[in-house]
């Protein structure tokens, strides 16, 4: 099984509390996902507090036509600094998300890495090289914007809150 990498690094103008509060609430993946997706969380275990263990059920749109049902597990928590979920049940063969959080002049650094696996062999090694490595790389280049929309530099988001 072939593993693919996407890596994305962004700094965005909070304090590491606030850009924690921001990113461990699962409900906030809808602001920052394309709306063609039609991303709904059905279910979230255990409140909205991310824990170890927590398990959000979703359905996404990952082609016209085509929705899904996904599964993430929350497998670690490191609060305030990194946190990572696996899918338990999806369209991947293996997908394994970290989101760390470190802070930088100007604000936090946030980064995303996600290692993924395509099932069905050579079919799936074809598709990710035709459209899904595309598609991933459309998704978080939309939430780059979104966050820099959502978190606009020039607010004093850090003053404050300090």
């Amino acid at each position: 099984m072939k593993v693919y990498q996407l890596k994305r690094t962004q700094v965005l103008p909070l304090t590491l509390a606030q850009a924690w509060e921001f990113f461990a609430t699962p409900r906030n993946l809808e602001k920052i996902t394309p709306g063609r997706q039609r991303f709904t969380i059905l279910s979230i275990s255990g409140g909205e507090k991310m824990y170890a263990g927590q398990i959000i059920c979703y359905r996404i749109r990952i082609f016209p036509l085509i929705e899904v049902y996904w599964t993430t597990e929350i497998t670690h928590v490191h609060e305030p600094f990194y946190f990572a979920d696996d899918q338990r049940f999806g369209p991947y063969a293996m997908w394994h998300h970290q989101h760390r959080f470190k802070e930088v002049p100007g604000g936090v650094e946030m980064t995303d890495e996600v290692h993924y696996a395509i099932p069905l062999g050579f079919i799936g090694r074809l598709a990710n090289a035709l459209f899904v490595a595309r598609e991933l790389k459309t998704i978080f280049d939309y939430r780059y914007i979104a966050l820099e929309k959502h978190f606009p530099t020039g607010d004093d988001t850090i003053r404050k809150s300090a």
